[in-house]
């Protein structure tokens, strides 16, 4: 598991780190987040960036390619959500969300979008390290069993392909099953491709005659 020190985060924090004193709200807020940054440096992780939840989010996220997200929310806890989950669509990231909104009705969307670990309430100092160690360990366990899915779909897709090629083969060159497959495997292995290529191949040679 990656360590602390050379994890890097994006902290996606209120618009105004530096609000209107006139304005109780957004002065909570702002001190809130700031705690939440100290904890995660005290803690010795590496936040190279603090993002606002705007239209550019995803175009900053793919420059500064952080190992995970880090989202500091309130009331507008799905607003920033959705920002987040958008902006890493293609290139999925951990992402530990912190709130004081006691409004869990959106949990589920929230884990099902994405999200590793959605804590309400948990900016104790001593809850930041296990907090983001256990969404880390989630987020690579998830992307192990997504690679795995990928590959057994996969697998399925080039099995029926080549018994297509075999079945074509058996029938035009009156061969069977296992010639069919030695004949493909021996093209395969002369050419230096890949079984399931030759029969992609083939199929689409058979494509282009009929």
């Amino acid at each position: 598991m990656t360590s602390s020190q050379s994890l890097r985060l994006v902290v996606i924090a209120p618009d105004s780190l530096h609000p209107d004193a006139s304005d109780q709200h957004a002065v909570e807020q702002a001190e809130r987040s700031r705690l939440l940054r100290i904890s995660l440096l005290e803690n010795g992780y590496n936040i190279i960036a603090v993002l606002p939840t705007d239209s550019f989010l995803g175009e900053r996220l793919t420059q500064l390619q952080p190992d995970m997200i880090v989202v500091d929310a309130e009331s507008a806890a799905r607003d920033a959500l959705e920002h987040v989950v958008s902006a890493t669509r293609d290139a999925r990231r951990p992402i530990v969300m912190f709130t004081n909104d006691e409004d869990t009705t959106h949990v589920k969307d929230a884990v099902a979008a994405g999200v590793s670990a959605y804590v309400v309430a948990g900016l104790a100092p001593e809850r930041i390290r296990p907090i983001l160690e256990v969404a880390m360990a989630r987020f690579q366990h998830e992307q192990a069993l997504r690679r795995e899915l990928a590959d057994a779909r996969s697998e399925l897709r080039e099995r029926k392909t080549l018994d297509r090629a075999k079945g074509l083969l058996m029938q035009r060159q009156g061969l069977t099953e296992q010639e069919a497959y030695e004949k493909l495997r021996k093209t395969a292995m002369d050419r230096g491709l890949r079984l399931a290529d030759v029969a992609q191949r083939i199929l689409d040679v058979a494509d282009l005659l009929a």
